[in-house]
This record gives structure tokens, sequence and C-alpha cells, in this order.
């Protein structure tokens, strides 16, 4: 009997699964070759941790790697169902609030290491008093603690890649009408859509989850890709706020991953992919903070930096841990690796 050690926590509702430790060798190399090794030679171990019957599709992976850039203290690999991630903000939220938890990181900023690149993540202090130093250190945990015994800071702001628009208002027919997107990267692909006229809300997953998953059916039908030919594997829909909400917030959206499931957070990579065509629009300026709210109605605060002419978006936001313990794995078990 095999034991994985994980810990789940969510991040506006949507569940991050961290392991700390890989139970197999990769060779080190940058985290984007990393990721190469796990998918060519282990990505049966994705799916085993992810995969139903022990997982779901709306589980996000982090696996915590070694980094190769000497100037970053932690490497991560995102992935999912049907997958693995180029970046992921709640999920990067979900790994600083989960090694906080731990007692494994002070309040501080972070340098991470992730397959498309560099971000930098800031883990909050539970009071406004800054970190004297301003930079996190990793550390045991207190001694005589463990885990849970105290409250764990767990508001976490990134600053993501570069991220800008593509394409902007490209025409999509469905159901007999045109609707129109932008193209974005915002650590991943997103086609941005705020003319469908559907109403987002959790009473209408049905009709959301089906409108978006057409319309990223018929926007790869019409060869609409990256630069690279990668697939743009997530839609956004927008629309306004929530009325009827306590938080405030600029915008509500509902966001299809790949693999089909929606996201119960405001999604940080879009959020990121949204500020770059609000500042390509020039409808933000450097400072200001956008709210984007999840159709669940969490709430991320979003803003730019402008840096050699790149959007660099920093998305806030807070992750619970809610779930620690060992994933068992029998060699018995005919579907112990996961159903595919």
């Amino acid at each position: 009997m095999e034991r994985i050690p994980f810990l789940d926590s969510h991040t506006g509702g949507e569940p991050t699964r961290l392991i700390e430790s890989l139970p197999f060798p990769l060779q080190p190399a940058p985290v984007s070759e990393q990721l190469t090794q796990l998918e060519r030679d282990f990505d049966h171990f994705r799916a085993t941790i992810l995969n139903e019957p022990r997982g779901s599709d709306v589980l996000v992976g982090a696996y915590l790697v070694p980094p190769a850039d000497p100037t970053c203290q932690l490497g991560v690999i995102f992935f999912n169902n049907v997958g693995y991630l180029g970046m992921c903000g709640h999920g990067t939220i979900g790994l600083m609030a989960s090694l906080s938890y731990l007692g494994k990181i002070t309040p501080g900023t972070y340098r991470i290491e992730t397959p498309v690149g560099i971000v930098e993540a800031t883990l909050h202090p539970l009071t406004p008093n800054p970190s004297p130093k301003g930079r996190g250190e990793l550390s045991p945990p207190p001694a005589g603690e463990g885990p849970g015994v105290r409250e764990y800071p767990n508001r976490v702001s990134v600053r993501n890649v570069p991220s800008y628009r593509l394409l902007e208002h490209i025409p999509v027919e469905i159901d007999g009408r045109t609707i129109h997107g932008d193209v974005a990267w915002g650590g991943n692909w997103f086609f941005l859509c705020h003319d469908h006229s559907l109403e987002i809300s959790l009473q209408n997953l049905e009709q959301l989850t089906d409108f978006a998953g057409r319309v990223r059916e018929t926007y790869t039908k019409m060869g609409i890709t990256a630069p690279d030919g990668h697939e743009i594997d997530h839609v956004e829909l927008f629309a306004p706020p929530d009325p009827s909400s306590s938080l405030r917030a600029d915008s509500r959206s509902f966001v299809l991953c790949p693999g089909k499931a929606y996201d119960r957070s405001p999604c940080g990579t879009g959020t990121s992919a949204k500020l770059a065509c609000l500042a390509a629009d020039g409808k933000i300026s450097e400072g200001q903070v956008w709210r984007q709210q999840s159709v669940v109605g969490s709430i991320f605060e979003g803003s730019i930096q402008v840096q050699d002419g790149n959007i660099l978006p920093t998305i806030t936001g807070e992750a619970w841990v809610m779930a620690e313990g060992s994933l068992l794995i029998d060699e018995r078990d005919p579907f112990g690796m996961g159903i595919k």
C-alpha cells in the first residue's frame, strides 16, 4: 500500500491539492523541463492524484519541485484532470497559504519558478505590521508546535508573468448569432467574451458550461490558436457584478477550464488576461484596483504594473486549508491509478 501525503486548500471556492514530495526522482532541470519529464514518464501519477474515484474534475494539483533559477525559493507545477497548466493564480495563492499553515514560510515575498516563468508571491502578515526583512524565508515549523494549532497568514498577492492581448474582437458564430471575444495570455490562454447575453449565476451553470464549451469548439475549428499552435483552452464569459452581493465588484465572470470544469474562483490567470485587455483598451491604469467576482461570488483584487512595455498583473486573494492526510494507493485496486 502506497501512501501519498497531501494538503487541500481552496481559494475563493476553487480547490488546490498540494503534493509536497514526489515519490519518484526528476532530473535537475528548469521547471519547464521537469514538467516535460512528468508528462513523458510519470503522467499516471497525475491521474492517480486527481482523477476519480480519489479526486474530481474540479481539483487542481500542485507539485512542489526544486527551482533551477537560483533567485527562486520555490518551484511549482500545476495540473488538472486532463493535463498540466502553465501557471495557476488560485493555485499559487493556495500553495502559499498551505505552506504558511505548515509553518514552512513566513510573511514576505517569494520568487517561484513555474513552467512559464517566474512569479512573485507575497504572503501578507496577519497584522498590518510589515515583515521587518520584507523578503520571505523558508523555515521549519515552530519548535513544539504542529500545524493547525494557531492562526496562519492566508492572504496572498501574486505578481504574475507578463500578460497581453493577442487578438481583439474575434467574431464567432454560435446558435445563429455572432458573439465576439479577445484572445489573451495571463499564464494560460483565454478567450474572453462579453456579448454572450447569458446570466452569470450559480442557477445558470448548465447553460453557461454548454455555451462556453461550444464556443471553444467553434473557434478551435476556425483555427484560432496561440502563436505556437497551443489551444486557447480557457473560455471566460463576463457580465456586470451581482447586484445582490454585499461585496463590491467591477465585473463577474464564468470561466470554463480544460477538462470542462468551471472555476469556482475568479481565476487568477483569467483575471490577469482580463487586466491585459483592460490595459490594451486604456481602461485601467497603474495602481488602480479591479475587483473581479467569480460565478460563486468570491473576489480577487487585481492591479497592473507597466515595466519595459510589459503588463505585469498582480492578483490578491485568500486561501483556506481544509483537509490533510494521505492518499492510499492499493496495488490490488483496479481504479487505484484513477478512472481515465
